[in-house]
């Protein structure tokens, strides 16, 4: 009888195919065990995919910002420009003719200064023209080349760097992404750890309806009379086992991103070793390693840039233009410079508000309100992470009870349950009684399995709150693959 109850738990604890009765996977089925379900889904779950997919969205918009940082080559050509036109002169109070046909070339290149907010331009202008005038039968005209070649300089003063600000927000965003991708990551595992041992236990229960089957058909062939309504019964339960084991599947495939119409058998070891975990170190390494934090940490410097803008509104800021060339002119190309005149530029403006009817007050106000929430939601964030890691610290230590307590359970009902088919056999109790025994078995034997599973759930959950693997005593980094792939 021992013996028959340690295959018995055997058979139940080890694999899924076995717990199938002896069933064989037909060709064509794929066989899962939990690290190949991560893996197809690394590569097919649609919300992995959206996660990554955005990821590489941000990742783009930093190579683009940080490719506008270095400098812009252009070359404008205008190899066409002909007019012709009759205007008054003001000064020599007359009229005149005027026909002027040019081709204009302008190269340059601007280099932006990241730590101004300024831009630095080398800007040279090349140009032939064919002018006519005609003035009261007074024809002039002139044919040239010309040559503007001058360095610019364009700066803000007295406001905000926004290219530097621009890039600091475009670097967070692509870190916010990095974070919740990896977050999705985590989130995927424990949704398909717990779709792949609802699959299993549902497996189980069917194996274990399986065996009521045969119970209620030896059964049959003890007393044919008797039992009937309990052959019947096993039967129907098979069936509705059947049923929820494969809608189990349907759920895993959908989160896998696999074909519906694919078929599937996990493989899954349930034998657990107690884990011992240490509650504040757990906290510890909780409150500063946990992705959650630093998003609320990338929002508070992004309001900050925010509370910059809107104190930047209706601002007193101004603009300093400087420039200095040569531009030189000549009918002939070899001789253009040969007389060239410096072109010398300073200008400077200033945007003086005066008033904006505590449109700026108002909306400096709110923003420190956004920011005042946002350090609640971080404290909040905080005690809710210390809160369920102590939570869940205490359903592990609740669940190895409950599974000696099971594990306990099903050896006692299994020794009653041999007891009872002797007495049947022998005609001492009905079907009836027999079948309460059959079912208290199987009970206490789905109830051990869950227990298991609870536990190793509950483990995984307790890593994700963490970010410690207290099974192999090393902290989670899950930004670390992220940046091995890059």
């Amino acid at each position: 009888m021992i013996r028959r109850e340690l295959l018995s738990m055997k058979k139940i604890i080890l694999t899924a195919a076995v717990c199938l009765g002896g069933y064989v996977p037909l060709q064509g089925q794929v066989s899962l065990t939990i690290e190949k379900a991560m893996d197809i889904a690394e590569e097919h779950s649609p919300s992995l995919r959206r996660s990554h997919m955005n990821l590489e969205r941000y990742q783009q918009n930093l190579v683009a910002q940080r490719a506008s940082l270095k400098s812009k080559f252009s070359l404008n050509l205008n190899p066409v420009d002909y007019s012709k036109s009759r205007s008054f002169d003001n000064r020599l109070s007359q009229w005149y003719t005027n026909e002027r046909f040019s081709a204009t070339g302008t190269f340059q290149v601007d280099q932006p200064i990241l730590w101004t907010d300024g831009v630095l331009s080398l800007i040279n202008r090349f140009g032939w023209q064919d002018n006519n005038s005609n003035i009261d039968g007074t024809k002039t005209s002139n044919k040239a080349f010309s040559n503007d070649l001058y360095l610019q300089l364009s700066q803000p003063i007295f406001t905000y760097n926004k290219r530097k600000m621009e890039l600091q927000q475009i670097e967070y965003d692509y870190e916010n992404a990095n974070i919740s991708y990896a977050l999705q990551r985590l989130s995927t595992e424990k949704d398909i750890t717990q779709q792949f041992y609802s699959v299993y236990m549902a497996q189980s229960q069917l194996a274990i309806t399986r065996e009521e089957l045969t119970n209620a058909q030896q059964s049959y062939e003890i007393i044919k009379n008797k039992v009937e309504v309990n052959l019947a019964s096993a039967r129907s339960s098979l069936e509705e086992q059947q049923v929820s084991l494969e809608n189990s599947k349907d759920q895993l495939k959908q989160t896998l991103g696999m074909d519906l119409n694919e078929d599937i058998m996990v493989f899954a070891e349930v034998q657990i070793k107690p884990v011992e975990v240490n509650l504040e170190k757990a906290i510890q390494h909780g409150l500063e390693s946990r992705l959650e934090l630093r998003q609320r940490e990338i929002e508070s410097k992004e309001l900050a840039f925010d509370m910059i803008k809107t104190k930047a509104l209706n601002e007193f800021k101004g603009d300093i233009a400087l420039s200095f060339g040569l531009i030189g002119d000549n009918r002939h190309l070899e001789k253009i410079y040969n007389n060239p005149t410096q072109n010398p530029r300073v200008a400077i403006s200033f945007s003086v508000p005066i008033f904006d009817w505590g449109e700026k007050k108002a909306r400096v106000k709110a923003q420190e309100v956004a920011q005042k929430i946002n350090r609640l939601e971080f404290h909040e964030d905080k005690v809710n992470i210390e809160l369920n890691i102590r939570q869940t610290w205490r359903n592990l230590e609740n669940l190895l009870s409950q599974i000696k307590i099971a594990k306990q359970n099903v050896a006692n009902a299994q020794r009653t349950y041999d007891l009872n088919l002797t007495r049947y056999r022998e005609g001492d109790i009905t079907g009836m009684d027999m079948n309460q025994f059959q079912t208290q078995l199987s009970n206490k034997k789905i109830a051990y399995t869950q227990a298991l599973i609870n536990y190793k759930i509950e483990l995984l959950n307790l890593k994700i709150l963490s970010l410690y693997d207290f099974e192999h005593d090393v902290p989670i980094v899950p930004m670390e693959d992220l940046v091995t792939k890059k």
